[in-house]
């Protein structure tokens, strides 16, 4: 099983990025998706997720209004679009893979970098 953020960069406050992650190697469409961040010395958090019909099941509050996540499952990729990106929102970006039966997720993304200045 692979999964594979790519989008990340570094941008100015306000600016809009959209994450990706190909999955391979799962039968995507039976795996709910997540992505997660983890800011310098703080721990991990949730920040979107969604299940395998579209449905979304998660938004952090700090993100409510600016970040959507959407799925494919015919190209087995989740996205994360990012707008009005603030300096907060500084961090590494996971994706990973929860099955339907499951409450953890098994699978994890190496992660993509996301750097906003103010």
């Amino acid at each position: 099983v692979q999964l594979q953020a790519s989008g990340g960069g570094l941008v100015q406050a306000g600016a809009s990025l959209k994450l990706s992650c190909a999955a391979s190697g799962l039968p995507f469409s039976n795996y709910r998706m997540g992505w997660f961040r983890q800011a310098p010395g703080k721990e991990r958090e949730i920040v979107a997720a969604i299940k395998w019909n579209g449905i979304i099941t998660n938004y952090a509050d700090s993100v409510k209004g600016r970040f959507t996540i959407s799925r494919d499952n015919a190209k087995q990729t989740v996205y994360l679009q990012m707008n009005s990106l603030k300096p907060e929102d500084t961090g590494v970006y996971y994706c990973a893979a929860r099955p339907i039966s499951s409450y953890d997720y098994r699978y994890w993304g190496q992660g993509t970098e996301v750097t906003v200045s103010s």
